[in-house]
């Protein structure tokens, strides 16, 4: 096997099991799924989950969960980029409505911001309203940043629609945790527990 070729795979197992999102089989399947052209058995490979502390995610968790209750649907690891993140987003929103909720706006991060986080130690929010109102957005922006700040999390951003908020430093310590949803699904159910019909 080719250096390059061992050095993506490896950085690629570092990046899930650090990410603290896919359980091993997961792991496994994302793997196979990304070299079959290689044909690689993965079977023999030493792949074990992360033992992070949760801190700062927590934190994450707690602001993410608080933003749901100001009708801001916000969902962890939503995509692989922005681009499938809104649409995934705006697809969240279209399930909320139909079971009579009403989300005003939404956050997200997604995996490559999962990725920059693990490795660089900051994280990019993508935020957003759903009626492409920019003083609403402006203000869901302005809403989040706030709860970020309350976990006492050090926010760069311009106050622009046009940017990301950006929570920097980082330190990305998310422990795999098999009991709970994340993606639109988990973000369904923490945004509708908190809301009053």
């Amino acid at each position: 096997m080719d250096e390059d070729l061992v050095d993506e795979i490896e950085y690629l197992i570092e990046l899930l099991t650090k990410s603290g999102f896919f359980s091993l089989d997961e792991i496994m399947e994302i793997l196979d799924d990304q070299f079959i052209e290689e044909e690689i058995d993965f079977s023999g490979y030493d792949i074990s989950l992360n033992d992070f502390s949760n801190e700062n995610f927590s934190k994450l968790e707690n602001a993410f969960r608080k933003l749901s209750k100001e009708g801001i649907v916000a969902i962890h690891n939503c995509g692989f980029d922005i681009e499938e993140g809104v649409s995934d987003a705006f697809e969240l929103e279209v399930h909320l409505t139909n079971n009579k909720f009403k989300a005003d706006g939404f956050c997200f991060y997604t995996f490559e911001d999962v990725e920059e986080a693990v490795f660089d130690g900051k994280l990019k929010i993508t935020f957003g309203d759903f009626e492409n109102d920019e003083a609403k957005a402006l203000e869901i922006g302005k809403t989040i940043s706030r709860y970020l700040k309350e976990e006492n999390f050090t926010i760069d951003w311009d106050e622009s629609v046009n940017n990301q908020i950006e929570i920097n430093p980082f330190i990305w310590d998310k422990s795999y945790d098999g009991d709970k949803e994340y993606e639109i699904e988990g973000a369904y159910e923490v945004f509708t527990a908190n809301q009053v019909l």
